[in-house]
């Protein structure tokens, strides 16, 4: 990551339109939230130590002295041994210090009421600055923006905010069997599909997806593509057709694109293993295999952490995952890292997670699963019944 060319400079966006950004500076609280104390229950405004050792067999007698008008601010303040009606949200009057339930008081004159416990201060009280105090930190440079955050920004009235650019990431197919998904293809052609799901998770990601579309096995031709989307992105991916020429291809391709070129050409994964890894002129380039199964799950573990490093991302959340016991016996090569789709199954014992088994240029082998179970390089296999992490993707 660190030969990667950063961002250029963020941009200012409205909090509305957001969601998923990911800030590009702190964010600090202008004002206390909440601004004033607040009831958080339906009751009465009063000072605590009116109702010291009141109980139902030996009330605490308070006298009404008003009502707290929603949306305005209180213009009385509360005597000793004196009440106000409130309701929750409602400001409490100067002097109060707690609130007590409505279900715990009665009213025994109009002006008069009988509390039947004791409150402590602060008691159903939202205190100014109990959620945070002017100049606070609320939000840290990297955050990515949940509907939680969005909401936080707009308690505080921050309704426009500098988040990073998104990552353009230029998506090369490649490939003379490929067609695009709108025509019908002819004996022996292929509709390109990986555009889409690679289009799909920089989305996801992040990033936007910028598709330069099919590219014929020709070297010229590739390389002028992959050269005008270096120029124009921040990354650049590039599917090949599935023989080994198209790989030898892409590969002579990349390393013309810049220095360093390609740092790895091959990882012992599966699927993916004919992945490649380039840094040019200060850009990711990633090549990825030619069937969908395994241009997607390359993708997820490669293309995905670049996007959330231009981002600035301060860390990425993990993803969501789930134990399950397998339902069958999964074989895998010492040395070799295996990443298998499987079907979570609710029972009443717990998960299970069955295997769907499919080549690796079926995209509906993914489609019909609900996450991935990796097969550590260490071990030979897991066995049926045991417990595994499935992540959903």
């Amino acid at each position: 990551m660190q030969n990667l060319h950063p961002q250029p400079a963020p941009e200012l966006v409205e909090t509305r339109r957001a969601l998923g950004r990911v800030t590009a500076e702190v964010v600090r609280a202008p004002h206390p939230l909440p601004a004033f104390p607040r009831s958080t229950v339906d009751g009465y405004a009063l000072r605590a130590v009116d109702t010291h050792g009141a109980s139902e067999s030996l009330p605490a007698y308070l006298r009404v002295v008003g009502e707290v008008q929603m949306g305005q601010s209180v213009e009385f303040s509360l005597p000793p041994a004196c009440c106000a009606l409130i309701h929750t949200g409602g400001m409490l009057p100067a002097e109060a210090d707690a609130v007590v339930m409505l279900e715990h008081t009665q009213r025994v004159r109009a002006d008069e009421i009988e509390v039947l416990r004791a409150v402590a201060i602060g008691e159903n009280v939202l205190k100014v600055g109990e959620d945070v105090v002017a100049g606070q930190e609320v939000l840290l440079a990297g955050t990515r923006l949940r509907p939680a955050e969005i909401g936080g920004l707009m308690a505080l009235g921050i309704t426009e905010l500098k988040v990073a650019r998104q990552p353009q990431v230029g998506i090369i197919s490649s490939g003379d069997e490929l067609v695009p998904p709108e025509v019908e293809p002819a004996p022996g052609q292929v509709r390109d599909v990986n555009a889409y799901t690679l289009s799909a998770l920089v989305e996801e990601a992040g990033g936007e997806p910028q598709r330069y579309g099919i590219v014929r096995d020709d070297p010229s031709a590739l390389l002028g593509v992959a050269e005008r989307a270096l120029a124009e992105c921040n990354v650049v991916v590039i599917t090949a057709g599935s023989s080994a020429s198209t790989r030898d291809l892409t590969a002579e391709v990349i390393n013309r694109l810049g220095q360093p070129g390609i740092l790895v050409h091959g990882i012992n994964i599966r699927p993916g293993k004919p992945t490649i890894l380039a840094v040019c002129a200060g850009k990711a380039v990633i090549g990825l295999p030619g069937n969908p199964v395994s241009a997607l799950v390359i993708a997820s573990l490669f293309v995905r952490p670049v996007i959330e490093a231009l981002l600035g991302l301060r860390s990425s959340r993990p993803r969501p995952a789930i134990s399950a016991r397998l339902t069958l016996n999964l074989p895998s090569q010492a040395g070799r890292e295996d990443w298998v789709p499987v079907k979570i199954v609710s029972t009443a014992q717990g998960y299970l997670a069955e295997p769907v088994f499919g080549k690796s240029n079926l995209i509906f082998t993914l489609a019909r699963a609900d996450g991935l179970v990796r097969i550590p390089a260490d071990a030979n296999g897991l066995a049926s019944g045991e417990l595994v992490e499935v992540i959903y993707f």
